[in-house]
């Protein structure tokens, strides 16, 4: 530890501790704009000069590390008007009036800087050059006209999300932010995960759905989770009226760590499916309005004529509450023939099974990815689902990372690997015997194995893969010293999934798998995980929540004698309904959620719902008490019911 005293008050902070990091920690407010708490320190924009005893000149209080004893004052006369001289710099250089910003009014850090500095105006005369404004992207505008030059988003591209998209045009005063070479930025390799605009301390980024709609402080945040994929990151919302505004990541949140992709940011609010407002039912042909009464008496009569002839298929969108009554509703009070969740276990049952055998969880946490050297992909494109994961690799990448990708179908993160392997379906599991045979035959296994002589060239014949790079991609994984293992629903065979977790034993890998939506993992602990069955069944209800269902799935439903659909938006599956029941949106509802690290998180309604719109743990207690079902909301307890391919981790 080392010893500083910052504007009189003594501190012991740990040895590379910076100036202004010991400052934040004591509540001692250095400003700047330039510095952000996820990046690393650039001191570039020199507003947080402080003065240090002995040194000659001010000195940048983001980039110096503190030394043992060092004092330093954050507020003399000589440094307030070095922060003055500073800012009026700024403010000359580009077109900075206010008055014509959106985000003037407590939304910009370099105006709040001025308040803070007392300044109503700045003494140079403005000499900037007018630049034109990038519109041509469909979440957010770039004006460099607002721009000081702080680089935060460049470094947020590359430093967070690892996409480089970003970068500066020119030198000097006339630099100019722009996406790759000079491209419009809505044509650029921008993969609008809005991080940029998250960090920009100015109006240079704006997001265009936002922009005009009221500055932070008068509209109401709400802190949630995002129920998008199985990542579930942390994510604020900001409402106005009950209408959404905007989306924002949480820094430091337990997951995401503040990342959001364009799916859990601007889809929500960029979209506005059609919301169905009361309940329907097919009469003389047509869906009409009906009361929750009536419906709900429907539903139950279908159910208890059906006689156990009853399919039933939930989203895991919904909270772990909803799906828990669901199952006790379906499978244990009526006795469904096939009772599963939307997702009918394409991405967690092989997993799960391979749990049960083992009698304990086997996976590791996604924050492991962050001490990676060597990461191993198969069957995941980590560049169109669950993204906040492909940020996590792509970023540790350009510093000395190696990635081996495995997938048989075209993977966007295979153009970043040091190996991308295309092997058959079904070659898969005999692909991952050759790299084990591989890591026996270089010396370099973890745990003894036994392999047999020449495996490896005889597998690489057969899958038709070089057996020099088997073995290359065999040592990249086996000499890392913190190997993780990621894979995804493309791996569908529980003999490939077994073939995996024996070459991560080998080479001391972790293992970490996706899951599938929100709450993939509640609905395999609940057992819902299986494929769904419709043929010969008198009733199918489907619960898709806010779901989008797909035209293959809505063709399932074709013919069904009699189709209940719970669902937030109209779509073509509410149109062939004979039963539409309402349900909360994402945005309304309230409930738990289990991620792909086991973490128990809460999502915090941030709208209410309309009239006529009820959740569907009320709409499932209802259907359970008018089919004198006895439901139970011990949730927690019944996850119990099988064993975890991960720990789960209350709140």
């Amino acid at each position: 530890m080392v010893n500083i005293t910052i504007d009189g008050k003594t501190l012991s902070v740990p040895e590379g501790t910076t100036v202004l990091q010991a400052a934040r920690s004591a509540d001692i407010h250095i400003p700047t704009l330039c510095d952000h708490t996820e990046l690393k320190p650039y001191g570039g924009c020199r507003l947080c000069l402080v003065e240090v005893e002995g040194a000659r000149t001010l000195q940048p209080s983001c980039t110096l590390p503190v030394s043992n004893n060092m004092v330093v004052k954050t507020a003399t006369d000589r440094v307030k008007a070095a922060r003055k001289f500073v800012l009026t710099l700024i403010f000359s250089e580009r077109n900075h009036f206010c008055p014509f910003c959106q985000v003037s009014g407590g939304d910009c850090e370099l105006q709040n800087a001025a308040y803070a500095e007392e300044m109503t105006h700045w003494q140079l005369q403005p000499n900037w050059q007018p630049y034109p404004v990038d519109a041509s992207h469909p979440y957010f505008v770039l004006d460099n006209n607002r721009c000081i030059l702080c680089r935060r988003c460049v470094r947020a591209c590359g430093e967070l999300v690892g996409n480089f998209t970003l970068g500066f045009e020119e030198r000097g005063a006339r630099s100019v932010l722009v996406a790759d070479l000079g491209t419009p930025l809505g044509s650029s390799s921008c993969i609008s995960c809005g991080v940029c605009l998250q960090v920009c301390p100015t109006g240079a980024l704006i997001d265009r759905w936002s922009a005009y709609k009221g500055h932070e402080e008068n509209i109401e945040k709400i802190d949630t989770i995002c129920t998008g994929c199985s990542v579930g990151c942390g994510m604020s919302v900001w409402t106005r009226n009950n209408n959404l505004v905007k989306i924002g990541g949480i820094w430091g949140a337990p997951a995401g760590e503040g990342l959001l992709c364009e799916i859990g940011r601007f889809k929500p609010v960029a979209e506005t499916p059609e919301r169905i407002h009361t309940p329907l039912i097919r009469r003389y042909g047509a869906l009409k309005a009906a009361t929750w009464d009536e419906a709900i008496k429907t539903v139950v009569d279908q159910l208890k004529k059906a006689n156990g002839k009853i399919a039933a298929a939930a989203s895991t969108k919904l909270p772990a509450e909803a799906l828990h009554l669901f199952k006790q509703i379906f499978v244990d009070g009526l006795h469904g023939n096939s009772v599963t969740s939307l997702e009918e276990g394409q991405a967690t049952a092989i997993n799960a099974r391979l749990a049960d055998e083992m009698g304990t969880a086997y996976e590791t946490r996604v924050d492991k990815l962050n001490q990676a050297d060597s990461v191993f992909v198969m069957g995941a494109d980590l560049v169109k689902n669950h993204q906040v994961v492909g940020f996590l690799i792509k970023r540790a990448l350009p510093l000395g990372t190696s990635l081996v990708v495995v997938d048989h179908t075209e993977n966007a993160l295979g153009d970043q690997a040091d190996f991308y392997f295309k092997p058959a379906t079904n070659l898969e599991a005999e692909f991952l015997h050759a790299l084990t045979a591989g890591v026996v035959q270089l010396g370099l296994a973890k745990k003894e194995i036994k392999v047999a002589e020449n495996i490896l060239e005889s597998i690489a014949a057969k899958v038709g893969i070089a057996a020099d790079d088997i073995l290359e991609a065999a040592r990249l994984l086996a000499a890392a010293e913190h190997p993780v293992f990621v894979i995804g629903k493309g791996v569908t065979q529980s003999e490939t999934l077994k073939a995996v977790l024996n070459l991560a034993t080998v080479t001391g890998a972790e293992l970490i798998s996706l899951k599938g939506e929100a709450n993939s993992l509640v609905a395999s602990q609940y057992h819902l995980d299986q494929p769904l069955r419709t043929e010969g069944q008198a009733v199918v209800f489907i619960a898709c929540a806010d779901e989008d269902i797909s035209q293959r799935f809505t063709r399932r439903m074709e013919g069904v004698p009699c189709l209940i659909v719970q669902s937030s938006n109209a779509s073509q599956l509410t149109a062939m309904a004979d039963v539409v029941l309402p349900v909360e949106n994402w945005m309304e509802q309230e409930g738990h959620f289990i991620n792909l690290d086991g973490l128990v998180q809460k999502a915090s309604p941030s709208r209410k719902s309309d009239e006529g719109i009820q959740s569907a743990v009320e709409t499932y207690r209802e259907m359970a008490k008018l089919l004198n079902i006895h439901v139970n909301e011990e949730w927690r307890q019944a996850l119990a019911s099988r064993t975890s391919v991960v720990e789960i981790i209350s709140e």
